[in-house]
């Protein structure tokens, strides 16, 4: 059986031709790509490619076999997209799909054509796309801000970045300003505009340089990747990465912004990591959690990253983080440390250039470091220099115990202890037996006797006891250089020194013990704190959460699994059970595990199982490391919550907008239609006789309430095509003071008695709009301000220019609206609190917005001066049409891909708003 009929088909590849600006040659590459491909004897396929009228691209298509596109009908305009269905079915083994962000219309397979991309390769089909680099969801802002053109299609950049090769098509900024003078790019009667505006020197220089350093971003991970799955551990400086340790000392403050000044310095600057050290095991560091918190926001403020790293041996923790990260600088503070310390050991410092091999190590010199205090080297437990904690910077002795078991060594180190101290010190006395008693030296016995088991625990404590008795009773209990004893009061003695001695020594050893216990306490307190502060600061908690287990264990990877939604929550799998009964919820790292064997270490946490590849952990780290686990549960099990409830609150919105129009159906249509019912059957009445004025009423009646039906339904079935996304809009150029004048014309009651103050400046220019419905948001909004306006003080609409945008606003003196309600003033059936259901469903503001937004517009309500609401409708200026909005031909932005657009339609970006 093959590994596809196991494993299922083989997923296709994607190649995506990425540009910073339309017209660099993305197209003609995909194309000569395929030529390639199909020179090799792949089967390749069109599935849908825009040549813009460039007749070099559309040469380049030549024999190629084309898909025929799909038609599709929206607002009564026809459109062509590529048909999946089609692509799927004819199954080529390449298929070139143009412009990967593109919006579909209404009424395709998916809304957006990568979406289409991802079903190609889900069936096993190469793929080979083209991106404009303004497009990503991450520069979508930034490009606006440049070129001043924003731009409503945009892709995650996730996506992309998942894409199996991201090439970069590059030109310079005067080659393709001279291409599109040449006629290559737009037709000659667009040429002066484009270069005049989107296409600026400045413009192109700057996307260019944010198309370069995103590739480059792509390329470094590739790169990493690469490095972990080869096991390449020596740093590789493609490109410059400073790391700083840092303590919490006060030293760090300068430390940091030496590093950021470092990495500032390098050309096309380069990544700043501050990374922490800490014994996974326990310690004592004094260290100040709120100076911690001050550095690392100190570090993100500079648009660096903070890391905590666990770690027995200071300098291999830190060239281990520094060579896991690829970094090419590491940047330490000068050693507090004296020079006696100096004398007994060589310093982190020391240590560290010496194993640092390529990675440059920057030794920074700081006011602490010739403070009065002075750093002390801790050795350790079992006496040599490798063993013992290092404390960077600090101002004290900082004792780190690695464990609750003293090694071997350290126990061997008691023992020798013991025996040399009491043969010196049996010398010793002996020489002095006239001047010392007995009893002072049975203190000095009992003193080697705690010494040793400070040193090497309870066991070399105890022979140390046993030898001095044996010692005291052998050479200062009379009769002397004999094992007996005269006086019944020296064998008391001696059996008292032993017992005081072995009791001495346990006390020593639990206290030992009980302060290894609180550094490891203190030190898992540190460690979840950070955790703690990397899920509060993030906005996706789970993937900061596993990159923290990832660095601070020194892992490869590390994958969160969770039992299937099929099987029982509180009964997850087995580990051994069938890797189809687990799911990845999330991963950090290469190779993810699929199952929970796969790792070398596994935690579980509920139906969770947190998963880490790389090394063994010893079981005194797996407590920690369920803190961990724990966390990323609560973090999974969130996201599935808010994903359960992002799923659901639609169908809340459609029961309560179901329910308020049952409201309004029931009440409101019955109204009107109850009382023109009523004045038609008094009409029709043969045995009333109605006087001409009274007959003329109840026609009036009748009039009115049918034409209060009429609006009622108007707007129900406006606001269900507005959620449908298929209300018709007709935009042209409108007039202020014409489309004003017809608004307030059409209120009919709701103005009766009230004269409407209008101003408009003589040089707004013409607004594009839909007049029609423009008129009838201008009519409702102004409405709504005559019903709130108190009498005597007329609403005001007047117009104005801001930029390319032509604003009116309807200005009351009303109670205004506070601002915690202005979102619901524009829900429909929505009155805040109005229990008066005669003035309308509730449906005026939220209908006057949709149309707004359909025209390309904004409705926003302000705080009038002095008390009241305005309503601010902005619309684009005539001068500026949807079709010079998106093309940079006329206005200086990159065309859209959303299709052409229709006959009498404005342009979409692929869609109804």
């Amino acid at each position: 059986m093959t590994s596809d009929a196991v494993d299922g088909p083989r997923r296709g590849r994607l190649r995506i031709y990425l540009g910073a600006a339309p017209g660099v040659g993305k197209t003609y590459a995909m194309l000569s790509e395929g030529h390639r491909r199909a020179g090799r004897g792949t089967d390749t396929v069109i599935g849908l490619v825009e040549t813009h009228g460039r007749h070099l691209t559309a040469e380049m298509i030549g024999e190629f076999e084309i898909v025929p596109r799909r038609t599709v009908y929206h607002r009564g305009a026809r459109f062509t997209e590529m048909d999946v269905d089609a692509v799927l079915a004819r199954k080529p083994a390449l298929a070139l799909v143009d412009e990967y962000a593109h919006s579909n219309v209404p009424g395709s397979r998916n809304a957006k054509r990568w979406q289409d991309v991802e079903d190609l390769l889900g069936a096993g089909i190469d793929v080979v796309t083209t991106l404009n680099i303004q497009h990503l969801e991450s520069l979508n802002d930034v490009v606006s801000t440049i070129t001043g053109v924003p731009q409503r299609e945009t892709i995650p950049d996730a996506v992309v970045r998942a894409a199996d090769q991201v090439e970069l098509v590059d030109m310079a900024p005067e080659a393709l300003r001279r291409r599109m003078a040449h006629g290559n790019v737009y037709a000659a009667d667009k040429v002066d505009a484009a270069l005049a505006n989107y296409f600026r020197v400045g413009n192109l220089t700057a996307l260019r340089e944010l198309a370069l350093l995103w590739v480059a971003g792509k390329v470094e991970e590739q790169l990493d990747d690469y490095r972990v799955d080869h096991g390449i551990t020596d740093t590789w400086e493609a490109r410059e990465r400073v790391v700083v340790a840092i303590t919490g000392g006060p030293e760090g403050d300068t430390l940091i912004r030496r590093a950021a000044r470092i990495a500032a310095r390098s050309t096309g600057g380069s990544d700043l990591l501050a990374v922490h050290v800490s014994r996974p095991d326990g310690l004592v560091t004094g260290a100040d959690p709120a100076a911690l918190a001050r550095q690392r926001a100190l570090v993100e403020s500079l648009g660096g990253s903070y890391h905590l790293v666990l770690g027995d041996n200071v300098p291999k923790a830190l060239l281990d983080f520094a060579r896991a990260e690829n970094a090419t600088q590491l940047v330490l503070g000068a050693s507090r440390r004296g020079r006696f310390a100096h004398l007994v050991s060589r310093g982190v410092g020391v240590t560290t250039t010496a194993r640092s091999g390529s990675i440059d190590v920057h030794l920074v010199t700081h006011e602490e470091s010739s403070a009065g205090g002075r750093g002390t080297r801790i050795p350790g437990e079992d006496g040599s220099k490798s063993g013992g904690a290092w404390v960077l910077g600090a101002g004290r002795a900082r004792r780190r115990a690695s464990s609750l078991t003293l090694s071997a060594s350290r126990q061997l180190a008691g023992f020798t202890l013991a025996g040399g101290a009491l043969a010196l010190l049996t010398v010793l006395a002996t020489s002095s037996r006239q001047e010392v008693n007995l009893t002072s030296d049975t203190l000095l016995y009992l003193l080697v006797v705690v010494a040793s088991a400070f040193i090497g625990g309870i066991w070399p404590a105890l022979a140390a006891a046993v030898a001095a008795s044996l010692l005291l009773n052998f050479y200062f209990t009379p009769p002397l250089h004999t094992w007996t004893i005269d006086d019944r009061n020296n064998a008391f003695a001696l059996a008292a020194f032993v017992a005081v001695a072995i009791a001495v020594s346990r006390v020593v050893d639990l206290a030992r013990r009980r302060s290894v216990q609180a550094a490891r306490a203190s030190a898992e307190a540190e460690t979840l704190a950070t955790l703690a502060g990397t899920v509060l600061r993030s906005e996706h908690p789970l993937p900061a959460i596993l990159e923290r287990v990832r660095e601070g264990f020194g892992m490869t990877s590390v994958t969160l699994l969770a039992a299937r939604s099929g099987d029982d929550a509180s009964n997850p799998p087995p580990p051994g059970s069938g890797r189809d009964l687990w799911e990845i919820v999330a991963n950090v790292g290469p190779r993810p595990a699929e199952h929970p064997s796969d790792g070398d270490v596994e935690v579980p946490a509920g139906r969770f199982t947190l998963v880490l590849r790389g090394r063994p952990l010893p079981a005194a780290d797996r407590r920690l490391l369920a803190g961990f686990a724990a966390q990323a549960a609560t973090a999974a099990e969130r996201l599935r919550l808010a994903q359960e409830a992002a799923s659901v609150k639609p169908l809340a919105e459609a029961d309560r907008v179901r329910s308020a129009l049952l409201t309004a159906v029931s009440h409101d249509l019955r109204t009107p239609l109850a009382a023109a019912k009523a004045a038609v059957t008094g009409l029709r009445a043969e045995d009333v006789v109605w006087s001409p004025e009274e007959r003329a009423e109840l026609v009036a009646t009748a009039d009115e309430s049918l034409d209060r039906l009429t609006t009622l339904v108007e707007n129900l079935l406006d606001m269900s095509r507005l959620q449908a996304g298929v209300l018709s809009v007709f935009p042209r150029a409108v007039h202020v003071e014409d489309v004003v004048a017809l608004a307030l014309d059409c209120l009919g009651p709701d103005a009766v008695g009230v004269r409407i103050q209008v101003s408009a400046d003589p040089e707004v220019p013409a607004m594009r709009a839909d007049p029609v419905l423009l008129e009838r948001v201008i009519a409702n909004v102004v409405a709504n301000a005559i019903r709130f306006s108190p009498a005597g003080s007329p609403p005001l609409v007047s117009a104005s220019t801001l930029g390319d945008r032509v604003q009116i606003r309807v200005v009351d003196r009303g109670p205004g609206v506070p601002k915690t309600d202005r979102d619901a003033i524009f829900q429909p059936f929505q009155r805040l609190g109005d229990r008066d259901n005669t003035v309308g469903t509730g449906l005026g503001l939220a209908l006057s917005r949709g149309l707004t937004e359909a025209m390309n517009g904004t409705l926003t309500p302000e705080d009038t001066p002095g008390g009241g609401l305005t309503m601010v409708v902005e619309l684009p200026a005539a001068s500026g049409t949807t079709e010079e909005a998106v093309d940079p031909a006329t206005s200086g932005g990159p065309a859209t891909s959303g299709g052409p657009e229709p006959s009498g339609g404005p342009a979409t970006s692929g869609g109804p708003r």
